[in-house]
């Protein structure tokens, strides 16, 4: 059974006030560095480098209320800041949490959203750290990554595919905006198509991907948040290079045609143009890293192709 929608019963924000709401948040997501004015991190070992990054989830915008949960919001923001870190080579250590909310917003939506937070910051052995809260029209989440970069190969730049190189990618391509497309149509769904629902409420990857790709030889990295072509289509502008993608490689599976027969829509657009999947896409001359696969190859002669030709779609996500 797929879970949605937020709590409206219990105390709420404005009822209770700032410094019981953030009890309620260390409870959820305990830490011993969290409470203070500042948290202070452990020292990094020889030779590694912080790596920070920050991402919002904005009511409306980027979400709704009636098609996920605030655990699963929770999890999800995660997942796009600690991805955003991965994509460097590097290990998410900590998180802080700023959250904008309106006063009738019940106590239980921020605890369930912490309790997210920490499910999902636990698998990456990472905390939270700290944060912000305040009163506004909408509910607003930014969260804050801040990782570690160890040793000393360079970090996994946007600017670094070459010619030669293989692409490969760690993560389902297309799940998240087909898992979108069944939210929005409103329809009942059989069971066999909730790993798209829930792909989209809470995508997952397995941690330490980004570490692994780049001790293996990995150059480039980025991940599909804005959408398959969008992403590939920065990197390869960033590295001055061309993409040719294997159609063998990324062709809709099963779930995806299920679902674009169900809702009259190519599942082709979801693998080109979806995004929120935050599918690692790297670069490296060997072959696929562990928990990898490859998907296409890096060429001289600019742009991304598919099998040679344009791809069909490549709309992607645009902020504004």
């Amino acid at each position: 059974m797929i879970s949605t929608g937020f709590p409206t019963q219990g105390p709420t924000l404005g009822e209770v006030g700032e410094q019981v709401v953030i009890k309620e948040i260390l409870a959820a997501a305990p830490s011993s560095i969290n409470g203070d004015d500042a948290a202070v991190l452990v020292h990094a070992s020889t030779n590694s480098r912080t790596v920070a990054t920050t991402d919002m989830l904005v009511e409306g915008r980027h979400f709704k209320r009636e098609w996920t949960t605030p655990f699963q919001l929770g999890r999800k923001a995660i997942v796009q800041n600690f991805a955003d870190v991965e994509a460097m080579g590097a290990r998410p250590i900590a998180a802080l949490l700023a959250i904008s909310a309106p006063e009738d917003t019940p106590v239980a939506v921020v605890r369930e959203l912490a309790e997210g937070i920490a499910s999902r910051c636990d698998d990456y052995a990472a905390e939270l750290v700290g944060g912000d809260l305040t009163a506004g029209e909408n509910l607003v989440i930014s969260v804050t990554a801040i990782g570690t970069l160890g040793g000393t190969l360079p970090e996994l730049s946007l600017d670094q595919a070459r010619p030669g190189q293989r692409l490969v990618a760690h993560g389902n391509i297309g799940y998240s905006a087909a898992g979108l497309a069944i939210l929005a149509s409103g329809i009942d769904v059989h069971e066999s198509l909730h790993p798209l629902i829930e792909a989209h409420q809470a995508p997952y990857l397995i941690p330490g991907r980004g570490v692994i790709a780049r001790s293996a030889g990995a150059t480039a990295m980025t991940d599909n948040s804005d959408g398959l072509i969008y992403d590939v289509s920065t990197l390869a502008e960033r590295s001055g290079v061309g993409i040719e993608l294997s159609s063998i490689s990324i062709a809709p599976d099963k779930l995806l045609h299920a679902a674009g027969e169900l809702l009259g829509v190519d599942p082709w657009y979801w693998v080109l143009s979806g995004g929120e999947d935050h599918t690692l896409l790297g670069t490296t001359h060997g072959q696929a890293p562990a928990g990898f696969r490859s998907i296409g190859q890096v060429v001289k002669t600019p742009g991304v192709r598919v099998d040679g030709k344009r791809p069909k779609y490549g709309e992607g996500w645009r902020s504004f």
